[in-house]
């Protein structure tokens, strides 16, 4: 096995944007008189695409509006709040530094719409380092189907068992595993069991880095 390919997923693991989602989502379910806590966006939402998110709250609280406008309304919102506050999460740039010194293939690989992955590569200059960037905009399935992990290694033509990803989400570990990808996480909640299923967990990129100097 070699393993020369690292994907990443984005919310929670390049930028710490899982608030800003959360934030959101319950800004914006509030202009319709739902009110919703930050618990009930991790219990319901948190990893999935902005389509099923929408749909969630719209079936869960019987919502007349058409999910689409509530797409987008929470993506404006979550563009605002990167654009404003967003920052990179421990580790980052000497990760990124780590994989290009090293030749891995580096690829993205996130359930966020085009707009919010442009905000943050913008606001982290980070976009020279990807070769690849992968939205599940453009699948038919998001998280945890394996599809937008299987079509970052399509695209970069390296079988999956060569590639890494790190990954914040239970739903995402679900889709990379599924992919048979070897899979690290750097998790909000390090006592939920399901993340035993990765293959390692972390508390920051830099152990990361960390362990990867051990493989070289």
């Amino acid at each position: 096995m070699i393993l020369n390919t690292f994907i990443f997923d984005m919310d929670g693991v390049i930028i710490d944007s899982e608030p800003f989602w959360r934030q959101a989502q319950i800004k914006i379910l509030s202009t319709y008189n739902v009110i919703v806590t930050v618990e009930d966006c991790i219990k319901n939402t948190m990893g999935k695409r902005i389509d099923d998110v929408a749909l969630t709250w719209c079936q869960l609280h019987q919502l007349s509006i058409n999910p689409k406008i509530l797409e987008k309304e929470i993506i404006t919102a979550v563009v605002e709040l990167i654009t404003e506050q967003g920052k990179a999460k421990k580790g980052l740039f000497e990760l990124l530094d780590f994989l290009t010194k090293h030749n891995f293939n580096i690829a993205l690989a996130t359930s966020s719409s085009k707009p919010i992955i442009n905000a943050v590569f913008n606001k982290l200059n980070i976009t020279h380092y990807f070769k690849v960037v992968c939205s599940a905009d453009d699948e038919e399935y998001g998280k945890p189907h394996p599809a937008i992990y299987l079509k970052a290694a399509k695209l970069l033509k390296v079988p999956t068992r060569n590639c890494l990803v790190l990954e914040d989400s239970v739903t995402g570990l679900i889709a990379a595993k599924a992919a048979s990808m070897h899979t690290f996480v750097i998790p909000e909640d390090k006592n939920d069991p399901r993340f035993t299923l990765a293959n390692n967990i972390y508390t920051s990129m830099l152990d990361v880095v960390n362990y990867l100097k051990t493989l070289q």
